[in-house]
């Protein structure tokens, strides 16, 4: 490296930065660009027992691969005893088990999520005043509004609906209604043709809110976040597999620590056609997602580093930052090679984009001057040149840099290190470089590297498969299938087609080839009824046809759950009435989930009769012993201690006042119960005497007389 080079180093990078918050388009404006892809996709970062995943416009199911993006129409399905992790960035969304999810839309400003069946967990980190972020369920569309902890269930047969506000806050639309929940508020919505609501104080969390919670504890003190944007996704797993050092011509760099020796970036993975974006890499590694589709890589003294864009840009996803050799345009004798992009070079991508895009996606992404973007801009793409003759990349010449694979395998979505071809030195200089790598995709391409394993995975029930969601937002038309796309698609090879070509390939009623959603007519706020349309009784929780070991709903009063409490002397619980108003706030001086309580235990068995209250809408979550993590505890409305009292005894809201909205208790607490009342009937409470005021000292007299004589007659009665 020249001295000169390092004396500049510094100054690109302020230049860099400087050009990103004077020429880098808004996201709102890059997105009025038709043609220009959204600026973030998800990824499927964690998965736990079998997880299938049916790619955007398909009918086949194959096995979930991790660090594959997501976008819309992407679908997955986790069976029984099976979990996984959605990562958005701004946001993160866990899946239960026997759980239906797929995109409707995702773009920058839009996240439409379809739940049909089962449990998700959701983190909102960030929302922007223009963002839109929606959860579809086939009886209600829920809208979040503020960042926060949520979590949505759908039943099993779709009949209902129940949303849990930990904090945030949100609006469930249906049925021309809307209800509001805000945090520390439950909410069960019945019904598909007509939508009931009944809002109550939130349960304690279960075995599913508390791994959730655990998972987000990683993001929250994640000492790579420092270090880069925060739209940057997966960065939180860089912190137990490589280092940060400070280099004084890059700045902060990523150097894994367990790698094998001569590893080199994008060498262990695959690639898939994912549009709209065309090849994509999906590394194997399980930190191997924001490495491989943000910053650029460097050699440093014989070792790989990772070089992050720029702390205060907002990231933007590519699907490799890598330039390609030989691959359809000579040379390597059919082989098709690539090398990772270093610092300061410019990403050409192969997708329809417009120039604001390739000044975003470069300068989110490395530090580089807007001239130097334009240049290779108008070299590549205005002047349609795809060979890159003008342009010298440091990694080039990097010994075991270049990765070169047969071309059946590439397209077929093999793993590239066991099918890697040795090319010399001289080969790979008198190859030609392009920003793509001309080769159409297949079948195999699409469905990944699982592509055998398609109809041999478990597969969500076609009821829950074919289910309608209710939508607040209209949804972008469904996915155009592969096949339809693949005679358009080998005219060019490698590159995607643009939007305006997809439309073409679209059935003329889109509506009648695959209804997604019934559209919500506009709603008018509603209160919450107190009852609702009955559901079988000890049905099981939304999105598992039983009950599992660690999250025993429905069960009998006698049978605690795992890290409950044994409740003390618990006869079946009588019917008791629900108020037609969430419950107050409850005060916040009550004792700990892992301290002995004065007061006994209110654990109801789940089978309980209530009146027009299906048990299955309400279960009873076990209450760990350990306190909730990272979750900011609501205002309380008071430290003084509620007593307890006969239900008959609670002041009821006034329906012609807003409702109130129990908050959030604090970490470490657990919600206040309130004591059930007797099996027989309550009596009204009496009304209080009116005490009278003596006038004279022999009136005075004689009411002490008689009060004397009401006492002395009590113990008979």
């Amino acid at each position: 490296m020249s001295k000169t080079l390092k004396k500049s180093g510094w100054c690109s990078i302020v230049l860099g930065i400087a050009l990103a918050t004077i020429v880098l388009p808004t996201r709102a404006s890059a997105q009025d660009e038709p043609d220009d892809p959204p600026s973030r996709v998800a990824r499927l970062g964690y998965m736990q027992g079998s997880v299938s995943f049916q790619p955007a416009g398909e009918t086949d199911w194959v096995g979930a691969v991790p660090n594959r993006p997501m976008s819309t129409g992407d679908q997955l399905w986790t069976d029984q005893d099976s979990r996984a992790e959605v990562q958005l960035g701004s946001a993160v969304i866990r899946l239960a088990a026997n759980t239906g999810f797929s995109f409707l839309n995702l773009d920058d400003d839009t996240v439409q999520i379809q739940l049909t069946s089962g449990a998700i967990n959701i983190t909102v980190r960030r929302l922007g005043d223009g963002d839109d972020f929606e959860v579809d369920t086939p009886n209600q569309a829920f809208t979040v509004f503020q960042p926060g902890h949520y979590r949505v269930e759908a039943s099993a047969d779709g009949s209902y609906t129940v949303i849990s506000v930990r904090a945030g806050e949100g609006e469930a639309t249906g049925n021309g209604e809307t209800y509001d929940l805000r945090g520390g508020q439950r909410g069960t919505f019945s019904g598909t043709d007509t939508l009931y609501a009944d809002v109550e104080q939130i349960y304690g969390p279960d075995e599913f809110d508390t791994w959730s919670e655990g998972r987000d504890h990683r993001y929250d003190y994640s000492r790579s976040s420092e270090y880069l944007s925060h739209d940057v996704v997966g960065y939180e797993d860089l912190d137990d597999y490589g280092d940060w050092r400070n280099d004084s011509n890059y700045g902060h760099v990523w150097f894994p620590n367990q790698v094998a020796v001569g590893w080199a970036p994008y060498h262990e993975g695959h690639w898939d056609w994912i549009s709209p974006w065309g090849w994509t890499w999906v590394d194997d590694s399980s930190w191997g997602y924001a490495p491989f589709h943000y910053g650029r890589w460097v050699s440093v003294g014989g070792r790989w580093g990772w070089v992050a864009g720029p702390v205060a840009v907002q990231a933007v996803y590519a699907p490799a930052l890598v330039v390609f050799i030989g691959g359809g345009l000579g040379g390597f004798g059919g082989n098709v090679g690539w090398f990772p992009l270093g610092p300061r070079e410019v990403y050409v991508p192969s997708y329809h984009v417009s120039q604001a895009y390739v000044t975003r996606v470069n300068i989110s992404n490395t530090t580089v001057t807007n001239v130097t973007i334009t240049n290779v801009y108008n070299t590549t793409i205005i002047h349609n040149t795809t060979n890159i003759t003008n342009i010298t990349y440091a990694n080039r010449n990097v010994q075991g840099a270049v990765m070169v694979v047969p071309q059946h395998a590439f397209v077929s979505a093999q793993p590239v290190a066991k099918v890697a071809v040795a090319v010399s030195a001289r080969d790979i200089a008198a190859a030609p470089m392009s920003s793509r790598v001309a080769v159409a995709p297949t079948r195999e391409s699409v469905l990944g590297s699982k592509a055998a394993t398609a109809n041999h995975v478990a597969a969500p029930p076609a009821a829950v498969a074919n289910r309608l969601v209710v939508a607040k937002k209209t949804p972008p038309p469904p996915p155009v299938p592969f096949a339809k796309q693949q005679q358009a698609l080998a005219a060019h090879p490698g590159q995607p087609l643009a939007r305006s070509e997809v439309q073409t390939l679209r059935p003329a009623n889109t509506a009648a080839a695959r209804p997604m959603v019934k559209q919500a007519p506009p709603g008018k706020p509603a209160t919450p009824g107190m009852g609702r349309p009955g559901n079988p009784p000890n049905a099981a929780r939304p999105g598992q046809p039983a009950p599992p070991a660690n999250q025993p709903i429905n069960r009998p009063g006698n049978q605690p759950a795992p890290n409950e409490r044994p409740a003390a002397a618990n006869p079946a619980q009588p019917t008791r009435p629900q108020p037609s108003q969430p419950a107050p706030a409850q005060p916040n001086n009550r004792p700990a989930m892992n301290q002995p309580s004065t007061r006994p235990e209110t654990t109801e068995p789940s089978n309980r009769p209530e009146t027009n209250h299906p048990p299955a809408a309400q279960p009873n979550r076990p209450q760990p012993n350990q306190p909730e993590m990272n979750r900011p505890p609501a205002a309380q409305p008071n430290s003084r201690p509620e007593p307890t009292r006969p239900e008959s005894n609670q002041p009821q809201p006034n329906r012609n006042q807003p409702a109130q909205h129990p908050q959030t208790p604090p970490s470490g607490e657990r919600p206040q119960q309130r004591t059930p009342p007797p099996a027989a009937a309550k009596p009204a409470a009496p009304p209080q005497k009116q005490q009278p005021k003596p006038q004279t000292p022999e009136e005075k007299k004689q009411e002490e007389e008689r009060q004397k004589r009401e006492q002395q007659k009590s113990p008979g009665e």
